[in-house]
């Protein structure tokens, strides 16, 4: 009982970050079309959150074809089979304990 709430209070708290993520993520590609003030605490904000995931991609996956950059695609992609892979299989365990 106590181990199965344990897996399931995880995979609630992996669900949340995915999906705050997510958002993190959206906002900055749109952000990225308007040409943004770059000193913007914002801006700056959701470079810090999203730039470290970015590089990692590009070092591995060519990601820019004709000028756009599918990067944030990729890992919104990569998020979502996170989310549900991962955060099934959490509440699956959770349940069959």
């Amino acid at each position: 009982m106590i181990l199965s709430t344990l897996f399931s209070a995880i995979a609630n708290i992996l669900h949340l970050i995915i999906t705050v993520y997510t958002w993190v993520i959206i906002a900055a590609a749109l952000i990225s079309w308007v040409r943004p003030d770059p000193n913007s605490p914002v801006v700056q904000l959701l470079y810090r959150l999203t730039e470290p995931v970015y590089s990692f991609i590009r070092r591995y996956i060519k990601t820019n074809f004709s000028g756009i950059d599918f990067t944030p695609l990729i890992v919104l992609l990569a998020l979502q089979f996170l989310d549900q892979f991962l955060i099934r299989l959490l509440f699956g365990f959770a349940a069959s304990l």
